[in-house]
C-alpha cells in the first residue's frame, strides 16, 4: 500500500479549529499513516508562538527570573486546545513534569522541543495513532550532525510494526540521550526523516500557502502558482530568499526520488505545488518557474591587462577573502575583468582593509566598488530549451529604464541572475514576471 507522510506547520495546529481541519484531512486519506507535527503558531497577528514562549522561559531562567507566567501561558494554550477538543486526554502530569526538569536546569533543546512534544501527544490522542517520541528515532552524533544511517536504521525498526503514528518535528537524541533540536523550521526535515525510512510515495508539508508562488506576493499582485518544480530549481529560487521549506527538508528525500506537496491547510482542496526529482521530459518550454531576489549586496570589480594568461590570479583573489572570512555569492568574469558579489552585512568595516590587501596580492589596474545591488534570480528548466529568453528579460528590465548592472548566467543554464540597483528591485521583479506571465 502507498504510504503518504504528512507534516503539518504552526499555523495548522495554532488552536482547536485548526486540529480539526488536520484530523479531516488525515481521516480523508486511509494512506496518510505518519504524521509529524509542529508547535502551535500564531492563532492571529498579535499572537506569539508557543516555541518563542519556550524560548522565553529559558531566557528567564538563564536571568534568575521566574517563568511562572510565562509557563502558564503555555499551559493555558495545551489546556484549552485539549478542552475545545473534548479529549479525555489529562495533559497536566506532562506539564508538571516539563515544568520541574526545566527547573532542575534543563538544557535549552529540551525546552523548546516541548511544544512539538506536547503538540504530538495531544494528535495523537485526537487521531487515534501512536505516540512516537522523536528521541526513540531521531539520532544524532556527538559533534552534533545529524547521524542519519543510525536514524534511517533505528526508524525503520520502529515504523515496521506500527501502522500509524504521530512522530513530534524539530528534535532528536544525541548519543547520551539529550534532547538535541534541529535549526528553526527543523520538523521539516522530521517529516522528509520518516518519509525516506518508509519509502512513501509523497512527502505532504501542510502550511497556511497553497503552494509556492511564482514569485514574492509583496512585490506582484496575486502571482500564479507554481504547480510542479524540480529539486534544482527550489534551490535557486530558495537560496535567492524564496522560502516555504526548511533547505535542509530536501536532502533526505532527494535520493529516495520521494516528491514533496507542499499544501494548504486551510484550503485541501487545492493541490499546491509538487516538487520532484527532475523535469524529465521538459514540458513547459518557453517558461519560467519562478523569479527570486535578495537586496543589499556589494560588487568589487577588477581589471588587469592580460588577467587570463596570469596563472592563479583567481584564487588568489578569493584568498584575500577568506583570509578575512568573507565568502562571495558570485563570480563573474571576463578575460581581463573579475567581478566578486557578497553581501553588505559581511563587509562591515572590513571594506578598506580588503581592497588594500586586493591591491597588495593581485596589483590590479583597477578596482572599482559597487554598494547597494540587489540580484534577481529567473528560474526554469525550460528556459535552456528556448532561444530569445533572455532577449525577453532584458527587454522588459529596458522598457521600464532599469539599468542592469551585472549578468551572471550558471553553467546549468536554469537560471539568469541579474544586478540592480537597490531602489529597482521591486520594479525590476515586476517586469520580469510580467514579461512571462
Amino acid at each position: 500500500m502507498d504510504i503518504k507522510v504528512a507534516k503539518f506547520g504552526g499555523t495548522s495546529l495554532a488552536d482547536a479549529g485548526q486540529f480539526r481541519k488536520v484530523q479531516s484531512i488525515i481521516e480523508s486519506d486511509e494512506h496518510r499513516r505518519y504524521v509529524i507535527p509542529s508547535a502551535p503558531g500564531k492563532r492571529y497577528k498579535e499572537d506569539t508562538k508557543v516555541t518563542d514562549l519556550l524560548y522565553l522561559c529559558h531566557t528567564q531562567l538563564q536571568h534568575k527570573v521566574s517563568f511562572d507566567d510565562t509557563f502558564h501561558k503555555i499551559c493555558d494554550r495545551y489546556l484549552e486546545i485539549v478542552k475545545d477538543l473534548d479529549l479525555s486526554l489529562d495533559l497536566m502530569p506532562y506539564l508538571i513534569d516539563i515544568k520541574n526538569t526545566i527547573e532542575k536546569g534543563a538544557s535549552l533543546d529540551y525546552i523548546a522541543s516541548r511544544g512539538e512534544y506536547l503538540n504530538g501527544i495531544i494528535l495523537s490522542n485526537l487521531l487515534g495513532y501512536v505516540f512516537i517520541d522523536a528521541k526513540e528515532v531521531i539520532f544524532f552524533d556527538k559533534d552534533h550532525t545529524l547521524n542519519l544511517e543510525l536514524t534511517e536504521k533505528k526508524m525503520q525498526e520502529y515504523l515496521s510494526s506500527i501502522e500509524r503514528a504521530v512522530i513530534p518535528g524539530f528534535y532528536g537524541a544525541l548519543p547520551n540521550g539529550e534532547v538535541k533540536i534541529f535549526s528553526r523550521g527543523g520538523s521539516d526535515i522530521t517529516g522528509a526523516l520518516v518519509a525516506r525510512a518508509v519509502n512513501a510515495c509523497v512527502y505532504e508539508n501542510w502550511t497556511d500557502v497553497s503552494g509556492l508562488l511564482m514569485t514574492d506576493p509583496n512585490i506582484v499582485r496575486d502571482p500564479k502558482p507554481i504547480q510542479e518544480i524540480t529539486y534544482r530549481e527550489l534551490r535557486e529560487l530558495s537560496y535567492m530568499g524564496a522560502s516555504v521549506l526548511h533547505e535542509e527538508t530536501i536532502f533526505p528525500v532527494l535520493d529516495a526520488g520521494i516528491p514533496i506537496n507542499i499544501r494548504n491547510t486551510n484550503a485541501p482542496e487545492c493541490p499546491g505545488t509538487m516538487i520532484v526529482s527532475y523535469a524529465d521530459p521538459i514540458t513547459h518550454i518557453g517558461e519560467i518557474t519562478g523569479i527570486a531576489g535578495k537586496k543589499d549586496f556589494t560588487v568589487i570589480a577588477l581589471e588587469k591587462n592580460r588577467m587570463n594568461a596570469e596563472v592563479g590570479f583567481v584564487r588568489k583573489l578569493l584568498t584575500v577573502f577568506e583570509n578575512n572570512n568573507i565568502s562571495f555569492e558570485h563570480l563573474p568574469s571576463g578575460i581581463d575583468t573579475v567581478s566578486v558579489v557578497v553581501t553588505d552585512c559581511q563587509l562591515e568595516n572590513k571594506l578598506d582593509k580588503l581592497l588594500n590587501e586586493i591591491q597588495q596580492q593581485c596589483d590590479p589596474d583597477l578596482i572599482e566598488v559597487y554598494p547597494n545591488m540587489a540580484l534577481i534570480a529567473t528560474v526554469g528548466h525550460g528556459m535552456a530549451y528556448t532561444p530569445g529568453i533572455s532577449a525577453k528579460l532584458f527587454t522588459a528590465l529596458s522598457n521600464e529604464g532599469i539599468n542592469v548592472r551585472m549578468i551572471d548566467q550558471g553553467s546549468s543554464e536554469i537560471n539568469i541572475i541579474v544586478g540592480v540597483e537597490n531602489d529597482d528591485f521591486e520594479k525590476s521583479v515586476e517586469a520580469i514576471y510580467h514579461a512571462f506571465v
